[in-house]
This record gives C-alpha cells, structure tokens and sequence, in this order.
C-alpha cells in the first residue's frame, strides 16, 4: 500500500477573502508600528514563514509597503488611502450589509448622489434595480455598475487613477446646480466624529455633497473609525443618518448620538475562516 496524506487529512485552503483580510490585518499592524520584523509577523499571524513572505510580496507589488531585509516599512498614509482595488475587498460582509440598509433610504424615481467610496458600492448594484432613478456620481466605477435601468448623471471633472473617479472645480461646479432627494457619502478616516481625507479635492467635494440633497446619508464601515488623515471636512453631525456596523467603537457611537445625528446599527456576517496557510 502506497503512502501519502488520506483526503481527510489535507488542509482545506482559506478562501480569497481569507487571504485578503489577512494582508490587510498585516497592512494595518505595520502601518501602526511603522517597520516590523518578518519574524514577528508569522508569530503575530499564526502562520508560516512562507505564507508571510507570499501577502508581503503581494503587498508590496501593489505599493502598500516596503518589504526590506528581514523586515517591513509602511508607505506614506496617503497611498495607502488611495489604493481603491485594495480597498473594494475588504470587510465584504459589513459593506454588503450596510449597502442592503441604505437602499432601503431610495423610493421609486428619486435623484440620488452617491460618491466614490467603495464602501458605497454594494448599494450601487442595488441602486440599478430601482425604478425610474436618476443617480448622480463622480464615481466611474459607479456609473458602470448602474446599468441602463438607471440615468445616470456623471459629475467628469480631474480624473483620478487610483480612486477611479474624478474631483475638483468642475464636479464641484456640477454639484452646485443639482438637486438630489437623498445623497450617500462614505469617509476614510472618523476620530471622535470628525471626519477626514487624505486628498484636499476630495475633502472638498464631501463638503459640497452636502448641499446637494434633502437628506444625507453617512455610510462607514467599522474600520475608518478610529483614524485620521490630513484635511479634515466635518464631522458626523453635518449629517441626518449615520449607518454603520455594530463593531463600531462605542464613543464613535457615542459622539454621532451627541451630536444629534441618527444611527442606524446594521448587523452583519463577514465572510471567511480563522488564518490558514
């Protein structure tokens, strides 16, 4: 009889989102400590050495960090905010839950404002399915998504690469000349229920999406939460509703009651498994 590992007995390979969660775990630790040991990180991960070396290495092609001898460096806080693909896979479960929340805020043919964040996408997909909605964006992934059920409305302006969407004083133009019956907004970065960003357009154009509708809408997942960035643009009371997770810190919630903001609690399941290698 032949040797070898029984079916059984093999290890079950984590899923993608597994995987992607992992860097990102990865990603924020050496952001918060600036340089750590490669060693350190398979201990902290509980995996092997060759599995770190696998996320850093992917890390590292898409310019998230440094990968140096024996140990990592974060890059600047503004490429980290900018990496939009990176940024569209994490925390799926949160994200497709408060998408499911905030769709339940648009009616039958409204003018809806969404921005780029990804956090937003889940409810762009569920935007497409409404009637008769007019949708106004500078997002281009958006406005791809939103298919031909809805009329879209592309704010064009400076095209950014790495958000996949457009700012500056041609959006802003835009803005000031239309009516919206609700508008949706998501952040990078809430400390104490102030709000941030790392780019100056795109602060300005948070700010500005705020006169453009009846009622504005925070949408956050529980990990901008917690974080600043370099121009600040308002806090959570400049808004009528704030939708966010339930691992959301208590004195975020907290400071967004205070402030007389509404709260919207939305209960999720992320996808995935314990770390594997």
């Amino acid at each position: 009889m032949s040797g070898g590992t029984a079916p059984g007995d093999r290890k079950t390979r984590p899923s993608d989102a597994v995987v992607e969660q992992r860097r990102q775990d990865i990603l924020d630790h050496v952001i918060e400590h600036g340089a750590v040991r490669i060693d350190d990180l398979t201990a902290r991960f509980k995996v092997s050495l060759m599995t770190i070396h696998r996320d850093l290495d992917d890390l590292a092609e898409r310019r998230l960090l440094r990968k140096l001898r024996g140990k990592v460096e974060a890059y600047p806080a503004l490429t980290i905010e900018t990496a939009a693909r990176f940024r569209d896979t994490l925390h799926h479960g949160e994200k497709e839950a408060l998408g499911e929340a905030a769709a339940k805020h648009v009616q039958p043919g409204q003018t809806v404002f969404v921005d780029d964040s990804t956090t937003l996408l889940p409810l762009v997909k569920r935007l497409a399915e409404i009637d008769a909605l007019t949708v106004v964006t500078n997002s281009l992934h958006a406005a791809r998504l939103l298919g031909p059920k809805v009329e879209v409305v592309l704010a064009g302006g400076r095209y950014s690469h790495e958000y996949d969407s457009c700012a500056g004083p041609e959006v802003l133009n835009l803005l000031d000349s239309i009516r919206a019956d609700v508008s949706f907004v998501s952040v990078t970065a809430v400390a104490v229920g102030r709000l941030y960003h790392p780019d100056r357009d795109y602060a300005e154009l948070k700010k500005a999406a705020l006169k453009v509708a009846n009622e504005n809408v925070l949408v956050v997942d529980h990990s901008k939460f917690g974080r600043t960035a370099t121009y600040a643009h308002g806090d959570v009371g400049d808004y009528d509703l704030l939708i966010t997770g339930e691992t959301t810190p208590t004195e975020e919630i907290e400071a967004a009651l205070n402030a007389g903001t509404a709260i919207e609690i939305v209960e999720h399941v992320e996808e995935g498994q314990p770390y594997d290698s």
